[in-house]
């Protein structure tokens, strides 16, 4: 069993050597019995408080994430909300050291893509910096998610264990990649053809007679929303099964204090971050896939840290005993962090778990009024650095802020204009090409009219255009039915996107009703869908242009894989900056899309 003490910290890259390796790990704290008084850090006391620190879906955003990607809404005791500018490695540096002192047993752990989609500072980088920002941070633990998924298992590995990448070599003569010094988590993943874990599939944390087992998985279907090369030699199991396996040997080895890292989340009934999601109810202000996973993990395990939906909650979710258990997710690119507070029990070795709402949860902002972390000043300096020649490079102007990701209908401004890029790039490789569609999940950011740095109001840089499309995905053509681009259309809404719809963002020209009142499939008008004004002919063939994800059958369209007589392209980041260049200058930037492509009915 691997150990770790808080510091001095070990290095790991030993320990993790070989995929099948199983490295332990852990603690955890909980809230005591109703009426017992814990007994705080004195040498031989039973009851032991430990704070555990959590946050999620970091997606290597070093740098304050700009416009509403980069803000928190909190809830005020007016009634009101108020919009509060949150995250950057330096202040969440500083957030966490400030809520360390005075914690001696004190974890820090997280729950899964803390890398990929990431902005240029890092991804340039294949993230290196994130990951030596980590190291700066203390970390001593994560899961992994999909993202960590981007540049498949090998270059994960090399994540892990250090060294330079393997076709753009070291970044800097004389210093070499080190890899992390906190252990990825797996359990849900195995190699296909041995079987064995590609990576720990649990870690277990020490101090003074204190042990916290850690469990990592990501979502079951991370094959869905990955590129098929990403994932390739791999199988992805159920989250469920899979945490009770291995808490069943953390229990045998003595580890009773177990904490789940899942990167699979939920959505709350509010976006605010200090929502109370248990007001009706242990859990009833919260839904999605979380919950059910959360009320099949194994009783064992004590508390569980989650991600992926990018959303901000801390809620009370039955076990299958039906005693309470804290659920949390802080939201994403470091704007929060989680504090939770676990009473370890040194007479049974584990959490205790009797009040009613044990542990106890809560996320905090990480201000950016607050004193910077020195260190990781230095440290954005320092990549900066590297990354200036190309990250301040113009390619187009805008007239106003194109919303993307943190847009608030279905159909985005910056979705649009990336839609209408690629059918430009497209028509460049064949006159055929008819329409385009982006899924939204591939955009990461949107585009701020605000300037940066010293680039200019309403300028776009090449690093502003690369944190919208970081995945290198191709543009690529394919023939489909008029029949498969309904069902394509449909399937935004129905299938593996029932639950929760993936609404394409489709160039100038195709236009149609999405009717929310209706379910499922019915919910795309067909007889409404037009393209250039006609109606789509069943029968006949359109050419569409894709990213490569797409194309591949991602995020639920099958009908998308089924396309024929493909063609590749260019990446699409080339394609969006070379639409940008041609159709916009300082004199004449271009105007956000009025996204109005698509007539929503609720």
């Amino acid at each position: 069993m691997y150990a770790q003490t808080k510091r001095p910290r070990r290095r790991l890259r030993a320990v993790l050597a070989g995929a099948a390796t199983l490295v332990t790990a852990g603690a955890l704290m909980a809230a005591l019995p109703a009426g017992a008084a814990p007994q705080k850090g004195a040498a031989g006391g039973r009851y032991q408080d430990v704070q555990l620190l959590s946050f999620n879906d970091f997606h290597g955003n070093l740098e304050p994430p700009a416009g509403s990607s980069g803000q928190v809404t909190e809830d005020q005791a007016d009634g009101t909300t108020k919009k509060i500018d949150a995250g950057g490695v330096e202040y969440l540096a500083s957030s966490l050291r400030k809520a360390r002192q005075g914690h001696p047993y004190s974890v820090t752990a997280a729950a899964g893509d803390l890398i990929g989609a990431s902005p240029l500072l890092s991804g340039l980088f294949h993230d290196e910096p994130t990951v030596e920002a980590m190291n700066k941070l203390d970390l001593d633990v994560t899961s992994v998610g999909n993202h960590e998924f981007d540049e498949g298992s090998g270059e994960l590995a090399r994540l892990q264990k250090g060294g330079c990448h393997p076709k753009d070599g070291c970044y800097e003569d004389g210093r070499t990649f080190e890899g992390a010094d906190y252990p990825y988590l797996a359990a849900n993943v195995t190699d296909e053809r041995t079987g064995k874990p590609a990576l720990a599939p649990y870690w277990v944390w020490k101090h003074k007679g204190v042990k916290v087992g850690f469990i990592g998985v990501t979502l079951e279907g991370t094959p869905d929303i990955v590129s098929a090369e990403g994932v390739k030699g791999l199988k992805f199991h159920d989250e469920i099964e899979t945490v009770d396996k291995y808490a069943k040997i953390l229990d045998k080895q003595g580890v009773k204090s177990i904490v789940a890292l899942v990167h699979e989340g939920g959505a709350p009934a509010s976006a605010s971050y200090n929502y109370d999601c248990d007001a009706g109810g242990a859990g009833s202000g919260i839904s999605g896939p979380i919950v059910d996973i959360a009320k099949g993990i194994t009783s064992k395990v004590d508390a569980l840290v989650t991600g992926h939906t990018h959303n901000a909650y801390a809620c009370t979710i039955p076990d299958p005993a039906g005693k309470p258990r804290m659920v949390t997710s802080a939201s994403s690119f470091g704007k929060l962090y989680t504090d939770t507070t676990l009473t370890y029990d040194r007479a049974t070795k584990d959490v205790v778990r009797t009040s009613v709402k044990s542990p106890t949860s809560e996320n905090h902002v990480v201000t950016r009024t607050q004193a910077k972390a020195a260190d990781m000043t230095a440290l954005i300096g320092q990549w900066n650095k590297l990354a200036a020649p190309v990250a301040n490079q113009p390619v187009g102007f805008i007239s106003a802020d194109v919303p993307g990701r943190g847009a608030t209908t279905p159909e985005a401004p910056l979705g649009d204009l990336i839609a209408d890029a690629q059918l430009a790039h497209a028509k460049s490789l064949d006159p055929k090409a008819s329409l385009a569609l982006m899924n939204p999940g591939g955009i990461r950011s949107g585009l701020v009219f605000k300037a940066s740095g010293s680039e200019g109001d309403g300028v776009v840089t090449y690093g502003e255009g690369f944190a919208v499309q970081p995945f290198s995905n191709t543009v690529n053509l394919v023939d489909l039915s008029g029949e498969q681009l309904v069902t394509a259309l449909k399937q935004q809404v129905s299938g593996a996107n029932a639950a929760s719809p993936k609404i394409l963002q489709p160039s100038a020209g195709l236009a149609y009703t999405l009717d929310m009142t209706k379910s499922g499939a019915d919910r795309v008008v067909t007889d409404s869908i037009r393209l250039n004004g006609a109606a789509i002919d069943p029968a006949a063939t359109y050419r569409v242009a894709m990213n490569s994800f797409l194309a591949g059958g991602g995020d639920g369209f099958a009908a998308l894989g089924a396309g024929k007589n493909p063609l590749v392209g260019s990446d699409d980041l080339k394609a969006f900056n070379d639409y940008l260049t041609a159709n916009s200058s300082a004199s004449n930037p271009i105007a956000p899309p009025k996204a109005d492509r698509i007539t929503i009915v609720k």
